[in-house]
């Protein structure tokens, strides 16, 4: 939706970030009649590096903001996640599961927040919030034409994983990344019906990750690798994204899974091969400061585990929306102090779910235990069915995956 005239340069809530934790909360509080300005640095539809496999929690979510329709007709429906281990063996679980470029997810929710009545201002970068005292008041954003200052009651941060944003906003605790990712898209229309399933593969030389081959529409592959942990520290000294040699570790996955050698020598590569950080396990940044909640993964909202972290994304930024529209229908019951308080208290209810994928992380570390948990769940439908549950997040990755649960798998 275009607006006829310039956008306020004052708004109940100016949100940060237009991906799917800032395009969700936009969207609840502008359908809810408040005021909403959201600010991306590039104008849309743009890129953005991610492997787009849409998993259960990425589904409940945008059943919730209304748009699973719209997104379902777009997207590639999968059955399965293949789980393949070093030695070539392999498990399909089931589950609710999509593929969708996040150029086109992320403009169908931007389009969305639009149709609520929130107003969309791109390109602006984020420079620094302003300042009453203690409290963000609003925020200077800066485009090629100079800079721009829009008043806010309330900023809501959600610039993704990068620390600048973090940094001038005085909430970032950890400049390095939790994790790293290199993703290429591949047209191959002659593997369409051959991967049908999102295939992730552990393998000792993809040691402290994965790599992975999603199946796009339109005959189009996302093919990557993910480096998680202290692993990207070990590789690379100092723990920055451009030390660790992710270009390297893609060859080495085309070497040792031929689907994906097959699908880089004889596909046709769609512009250039992308790499990004990631922040994982809701830690690295503080999630508040008066007048100002930081959300998606400028919190830390992606898994250790997988790298999946669309779904909860959109669903921090959906707490962070109610959180500020509880204050807006009881303002003298519900202080700065009060929002900051409930909106935290969420997060940490979340922060038992993200440290138990980050003990099932340990397989990326030791990718033999791939093998121990593939052999076993293709012999008991108990244990394939216990995974399709960590999927769907009706069952506890840690149970799985801890040292206990792999003892249960040998002997049980």
């Amino acid at each position: 939706m275009d607006h006829p005239t310039p956008p306020p340069a004052a708004c109940d809530v100016l949100v940060v970030g237009a991906g799917p934790a800032g395009s969700a909360c936009a969207l609840w509080l502008a359908r809810a009649g408040m005021k909403v300005l959201l600010a991306d640095q590039h104008a849309f539809p743009r890129d953005k590096v991610c492997g787009d496999g849409l998993i259960p929690d990425t589904h409940a979510a945008l059943r919730r903001l209304g748009v699973y329709e719209e997104v379902a007709a777009l997207a590639q429906h999968v059955p399965h996640v293949r789980c393949i281990g070093p030695r070539g063996g392999f498990v399909d679980v089931p589950g609710t599961l999509s593929v969708l470029p996040r150029k086109t997810l992320d403009h169908v929710l931007v389009r969305a927040a639009q149709r609520a009545g929130a107003w969309l201002l791109a390109p602006l970068r984020f420079e620094a919030p302003l300042l009453d005292g203690e409290r963000v008041v609003g925020a200077r954003l800066r485009n090629g034409h100079g800079s721009h200052e829009i008043t806010a009651r309330w900023v809501v941060l959600a610039t993704g994983a990068v620390p600048q944003p973090l940094i001038a906003a005085g909430l970032c605790e950890r400049r390095t990344p939790s994790g790293v990712a290199l993703r290429g898209y591949v047209h191959h229309p002659e593997l369409v019906g051959r991967i049908t399933q999102l295939q992730i593969v552990w393998h000792p030389r993809l040691r402290g990750g994965y790599g992975w081959i999603f199946p796009a529409p339109g005959g189009l592959f996302n093919i990557g690798t993910g480096l998680t942990g202290s692993h990207i520290v070990q590789r690379s000294g100092k723990g920055r994204m451009q030390d660790v040699n992710l270009r390297r570790m893609l060859d080495d996955f085309c070497d040792i899974h031929p689907p994906a050698r097959e699908l880089m020598t004889g596909g046709e590569l769609q512009g250039e091969i992308k790499g990004a950080p990631l922040r994982c396990t809701l830690r690295g940044a503080r999630w508040s400061r008066p007048g100002m909640l930081v959300t998606g993964e400028a919190a830390g909202s992606t898994y250790a585990f997988s790298g999946e972290g669309i779904g909860k994304a959109m669903e921090t930024g959906l707490l962070a929306a109610e959180a500020l529209l509880a204050q807006r229908q009881s303002p003298q019951g519900h202080s700065d102090e009060t929002v900051r308080e409930r909106y935290e208290a969420t997060l940490r209810a979340l922060q038992p779910r993200f440290d138990l994928y980050e003990t099932a992380s340990r397989v990326n570390q030791q990718p033999w235990l791939a093998d121990l948990v593939v052999w076993r769940a293709r012999r008991s439908p108990r244990i394939l069915k216990r995974l399709s549950g960590v999927l769907e997040e009706t069952q506890s990755p840690g149970r799985l995956f801890s040292w206990r649960g792999m003892t249960k798998l040998i002997f049980e």
